[in-house]
């Protein structure tokens, strides 16, 4: 481990679209900087993602000064949006948990209604701080996350992919691989350990912020979602089952809670502190 390293970091403004990858965030208790404060919510206040709409894997978010975003598609015409002025919340649900948010703007709504073809709204996370707190069964009192699937953080290797890449490669839908990290969605990649010794982490430093190992992260459908065409197929899914089974979750990478606040920088080195 005295050479593991962060390799990239990936914070996505806007739940289920492409985000960007800076050289450096900060990362406030709920999780980086700007990261995941955006989400789209269908008629019935359900947070929409990409495992209803794999085509949101086709659009991007890039943040703005003050925290509003660019929206941008292909074939579409990009839109600004700001961060909406104070006003009455509605629920969105995550998962069945009902959290506040701020409506974005008229526009906002009908850009993305338009781009997936069915109508869905635009919404922001205005106090991340109070409106979510993290699941109980793995949180500290007061401890909250943004419109993240459930912790602040997502951390995978590049060793557990190229194992887990080699595994796809032995088996039964090899054609699908080597898959890109870039389907897992993480929010830290590190680079320089053996493949799969994040299991065993509790605590980790990445440069100057400690983070607490919650959990590790069971996958979904979304990890089938070609990111750059939004096509599906088997794989990772197929493999992380027959390897990376555990009571009946398909697991790859470790969701993350900052102990404190701080700034990461690709770089950093990555130290387990137990």
């Amino acid at each position: 481990m005295g050479n593991a390293r962060l390799r990239s970091i990936h914070v996505h403004p806007v739940k289920a679209f492409r985000g960007v990858s800076p050289r450096e965030a900060v990362v406030e208790p709920w999780g980086p900087a700007g990261d995941r404060r955006w989400a789209l919510i269908d008629d019935g206040g359900k947070v929409v993602t990409q495992r209803e709409q794999p085509r949101l894997a086709l659009a991007a978010a890039e943040p703005l000064p003050g925290g509003g975003v660019r929206l941008s598609a292909p074939g579409r015409e990009p839109l600004e949006v700001a961060v909406p002025e104070p006003a009455a919340t509605v629920p969105a649900s995550v998962f069945g948990t009902k959290v506040p948010a701020v409506p974005a703007s008229a526009a906002a709504h009908a850009w993305c209604s338009g781009l997936l073809g069915a109508a869905v709204h635009l919404v922001h996370m205005d106090d991340p701080a109070a409106r979510r707190p993290l699941d109980p069964e793995y949180a500290l009192p007061g401890e909250t996350v943004s419109f993240a699937d459930g912790f602040p953080l997502l951390l995978t290797t590049v060793a557990s992919l190229d194992d887990l890449n080699a595994l796809i490669a032995r088996g039964d839908h090899a054609a699908e691989g080597p898959l890109p990290m870039n389907r897992f969605r993480p929010t830290v990649v590190v680079e320089g350990t053996e493949p799969w010794a994040e299991d065993d982490w509790s605590r980790v430093a990445i440069g100057e912020v400690v983070f607490r190992v919650a959990k590790a992260c069971a996958r979904c459908v979304v990890t089938t979602t070609d990111q750059d065409t939004a096509r599906r197929g088997r794989e990772p899914l197929h493999t992380l089952a027959r390897h990376r089974g555990v009571g009946g979750r398909l697991l790859f990478g470790q969701n993350l809670v900052p102990v404190a606040p701080g700034t990461v920088r690709v770089g950093d080195s990555v130290r387990v502190l137990s």
